[in-house]
Formats: C-alpha cells, sequence, structure tokens
C-alpha cells in the first residue's frame, strides 16, 4: 500500500541532497511546494514511500530520475521584454564599452559573447537577441554570439521551439510582435521567427558543478536575473566564482533588481549606468 507521507526529517534529507546537487535551497516555507512535488514524482515512478524513492535517487545516479526531479522543483516565470531598463542600458551604453575594452585589450576580434542564464522558457536571450537587432547600431558590423543556459532540460526544450502564449509577449510593442512573431489565432499562441531560434545556442548547466562551469569562459557580459534569490550565501558566492571565471576582463554582469552582488562578493566593481546597475570583472591593470 502506497504512503506518500513526507515526514520532516524526509524534508530535511532531501532538502540537504537538492542542495549538494543544485546548490538550490529550500526554505521551511517552501516546504509545502516540495513536499506536492516530491509527491507527484513518487507517483509518476511507482514508488510507494519516500524511503524507496530517496533511495532510488542516492545510490542510482544514472537514473534520469534525478534529471526529471530537477525539472519539477526549479520555478520558471518570466515574460518578454522583463525589467527592460537593463536591455536599453545594454544597448546605450554597455555594448559600445565592451567593444572599446576588446579594442584597448588589442583583442583581434569582431565578436562578442554573451551568456544568459537561467533560460528559463527563453523569453529572456530571445529578449537580448532583439532588443540588440533593434536598438544596437552595432549588430551590423559585429558578431554577438548569445549562448542561454538551464539546469531544466524540460524548459530548454521548450525554449527550442520558440511558441509563447499571450501572458509572455503582453509587454512587446505591436510592431516588435508582428515582426518577429508568427500568431497562430487557432491555438492562439505566438511562434517566434526562425531568425531569432536559430540566434540562440542553449545549453544545460548546473552552477554547482564545476566539471560544468568550467568551461563556460571568455564571455563578455552575462544575465543572470532572479537566480541567486534560490541559493543561500555558499552557493551565491561559489555562482559568483563561476561568473567571475567565465566573463573577460572589463565584462559586466546583470543581476535581478533584489539581487545585489555587492552583499555576495567582493571581487566585482559595481558600475552605475545611467538607467541601470551593473556588475564589473575589473579590467587588467594598465588598460
Amino acid at each position: 500500500m502506497a504512503n506518500d507521507h513526507i515526514t520532516e526529517a524526509d524534508f530535511e534529507r532531501f532538502r540537504d541532497f537538492f542542495y549538494r546537487k543544485t546548490g538550490i535551497h529550500f526554505d521551511v516555507s517552501k516546504r509545502y511546494f516540495v513536499d506536492k512535488r516530491l509527491q507527484a514524482r513518487m507517483a509518476a515512478t511507482g514508488h510507494p514511500d519516500f524511503r524507496s524513492y530517496f533511495t532510488e535517487l542516492r545510490f542510482n545516479p544514472k537514473n534520469s530520475e534525478i534529471e526529471q526531479l530537477i525539472n519539477s522543483m526549479t520555478v520558471n516565470e518570466t515574460y518578454f521584454f522583463r525589467e527592460q531598463y537593463q536591455f536599453e542600458c545594454m544597448t546605450e551604453e554597455v555594448m559600445d564599452e565592451l567593444v572599446r575594452n576588446n579594442i584597448n585589450m588589442r583583442v583581434p576580434t569582431k565578436s562578442l559573447k554573451i551568456w544568459s542564464i537561467p533560460s528559463s522558457s527563453g523569453e529572456e536571450p530571445y529578449s537580448i537577441a532583439i532588443f540588440l537587432l533593434e536598438h544596437w547600431p552595432g549588430i551590423e558590423e559585429y558578431d554577438v554570439e548569445i549562448i542561454s543556459s538551464d539546469i531544466d532540460t524540460a524548459m530548454l526544450a521548450k525554449c527550442k521551439k520558440g511558441i509563447y502564449s499571450e501572458r509572455s509577449v503582453q509587454y512587446l510593442p505591436k510592431n516588435i510582435k508582428d515582426k518577429y512573431f508568427k500568431y497562430d489565432a487557432l491555438t492562439k499562441f505566438y511562434h517566434l521567427s526562425p531568425d531569432i531560434k536559430n540566434a540562440i545556442n542553449f545549453t544545460q548547466v548546473n552552477l554547482a558543478d564545476i566539471k560544468q562551469t568550467r568551461s563556460y569562459r571568455n564571455y563578455d557580459l552575462i544575465f543572470c536575473r532572479n537566480l541567486l534569490i534560490y541559493f543561500d550565501d555558499i552557493s551565491r558566492r561559489n555562482a559568483a566564482e563561476v561568473f567571475f571565471d567565465a566573463l573577460k576582463p572589463g565584462g559586466y554582469i546583470f543581476l535581478g533588481h533584489s539581487e545585489s552582488m555587492s552583499r555576495i562578493s567582493s571581487l566585482f566593481t559595481v558600475k552605475k549606468f545611467r538607467k541601470a546597475i551593473a556588475y564589473q570583472k575589473p579590467l587588467e591593470r594598465g588598460l
């Protein structure tokens, strides 16, 4: 007979396990959220109780269930052009400064790299691409490579489809919707143009796994908005080090409006632009 009841001790054991795997810390206030998703995964996999399910997670690491569980536990809520002032800051000031930095460092390239993490359902990286095309004249001269990453493989699959509800595009101007989306009146969904979909390279990455993050290097700009609020202090510092190593000297990172790198790490320098605050990896001496 199935018993999906999860005790306080079960919750604590699972919370510690999930934190070690992902760096995401669930506060006690999230107990109901965690229990419901655990119970759903237990039912889906046919495990009669928490002990059986947890044993499978711990001792069968090749099982795809841990991936399914992570997908279930990560929250993805966003829309196009969210916190638009940061995109305006990017196109009005930051991109030109990054170009100047490369010139000053004698970097022989006409390319810039942007990392967007988390991908969520794709609105963030696609917003970056659209905003650059619409508002940064340098896009005609420079090749901008945009990589977007997430721990949730199900959401990455959704990103690649590029199909969005009215809610996702509600803040887009009509001319942008008409230019970059095709509306399906039957399904009432918006289909992103293939050119924009092909502009983003989506990858799966776990910020808590150094084996995965060490290949992310030489980025000029990082967007990591509203992810670190799910981490505890140690995981935030570890993530800050990952981003620091991923950036070129002089590169910038944007965080969410309620996040502050100054409270997490002393590695970065605060830079106040006209419309937004960004955090810079210091330039090398003499530049």
